[in-house]
């Protein structure tokens, strides 16, 4: 079991074809690796025909190094990069629904703006909330909304940037 201690967090971005089977080839090749993944978020870019993959593992550092190795032989995939935790930019939105009732709504508002979450809807028992940023921000909202009773929770899954002027295109 000393194999868990070396596994870390790492986030794997790829420019990919937007076309069906893509993303069953790309998480195929974690899946058959034993990775599970943590969070994978695929949205189109400025081109139609191009998606971003934003993949979050945990692994060893040398098997996540190959299999984003393999990614990038894959017909499908454009370019491939595992980011530098430390040198990106990463952002994950959630949408909480909380039960709140005339007492408990004043508190869940003050609590949203603590973390800067938006109310997105307001109904007679409940409060919807937004909230954007990493995920122990997010998590930190969840603990404190809580106790008031949370109903349900959908999270986008991490999207990642590289800092500055390095961008991922097929020219590397």
């Amino acid at each position: 079991m000393g194999n868990e201690e070396t596994k870390k967090d790492h986030i794997v971005s790829a420019l990919v074809e937007n076309r069906a089977g893509t993303l069953s080839r790309v998480s195929g090749l974690f899946s058959r690796r034993g990775f599970n993944i943590d969070s994978l978020t695929v949205g189109e870019t400025n081109d139609a025909a191009v998606s971003r993959m934003t993949i979050a593992v945990k692994g060893d550092d040398a098997v996540v190094e190959q299999i984003a190795k393999q990614l990038g032989k894959l017909v499908d995939v454009i370019a491939v990069r595992e980011l530098d935790m430390d040198d990106c930019v990463r952002r994950e939105i959630m949408l909480v629904k909380v039960n709140a009732n005339e007492q408990s709504r004043p508190s869940i508002i003050q609590i949203a703006g603590i973390f800067r979450a938006n109310v997105i809807d307001v109904a007679p028992e409940t409060v919807t909330l937004e909230a954007t940023g990493g995920r122990g921000k997010l998590n930190s909202l969840l603990l404190l909304l809580r106790p008031h009773g949370i109903l349900e929770v959908a999270r986008t899954g991490l999207v990642a940037l590289e800092r500055g002027a390095s961008v991922l295109d097929g020219n590397e």
